[in-house]
């Protein structure tokens, strides 16, 4: 994690943008965070741009910014 910008949470992976390398990277960091699996986690707008909205199912916002260190 990285921080925030503007309301949006900031997360650098090591993952390259190629054949949905980063997205899946992202998804497991978040999910390794949150304590869900894998599974629950998806990209659901962005997914070949930088800028991302993810879910996450099963975790409530403020448990969420809470395991992400916001």
């Amino acid at each position: 994690m990285v921080g925030e910008r503007a309301g949006a949470v900031v997360v650098r992976v090591a993952a390259p943008p190629v054949d949905g390398k980063a997205n899946a990277a992202l998804c497991a960091l978040i999910a390794t965070r949150a304590g869900v699996p894998r599974s629950r986690v998806s990209v659901v707008k962005g997914i070949t741009s930088r800028d991302k909205i993810v879910r996450v199912e099963g975790v409530d916002r403020a448990a969420l910014r809470a395991a992400l260190g916001l």
